[in-house]
């Protein structure tokens, strides 16, 4: 798996507050885009839609500190999802047979490495991002 260079640095801030804010921002102007559910155009699936339904509830399960390091990623993560062309890690998720799960890595604009991870349900092909997370 080649990691997507990605153009943005992660999102400035220390806490979750400024992060949030930050990372709202982006959002607000993909959900300004449709008048239904927010999405983003991948370039690798041939410009399908990924939608976020499941990524801000997954998101709200964990701690503050973890929110804090997901979110410093979601500008690059966005970009990954628009224009990076390489191929993911795609495996069937062990817990569900009718879904495929794929795993994009990126290295943001400071070389540092996270993964963007899309489930995809193997009936309808809808495609939600699940999260957005840095390497250990």
């Amino acid at each position: 798996m080649i990691p997507f260079q990605t153009k943005f640095f992660p999102l400035p801030g220390t806490s979750y507050k400024e992060v949030y804010r930050a990372a709202v921002e982006i959002y607000s102007g993909i959900e300004k885009r449709t008048k239904r559910k927010p999405y983003l155009r991948s370039a690798y699936f041939h410009k399908q839609k990924i939608f976020f339904d499941y990524f801000w509830t997954h998101l709200l399960q964990k701690p503050f500190s973890e929110r804090v390091r997901r979110l410093k990623f979601f500008s690059a993560a966005v970009e990954l999802i628009r224009e990076s062309r390489n191929h993911p890690l795609t495996v069937q998720n062990p817990s569900k047979e009718t879904e495929i799960l794929h795993r994009f890595a990126g290295n943001s604009k400071d070389k540092k490495l996270f993964y963007v991870q899309i489930k995809e349900n193997k009936r309808t092909g809808r495609k939600q991002l699940m999260s957005v997370f840095p390497a250990r």
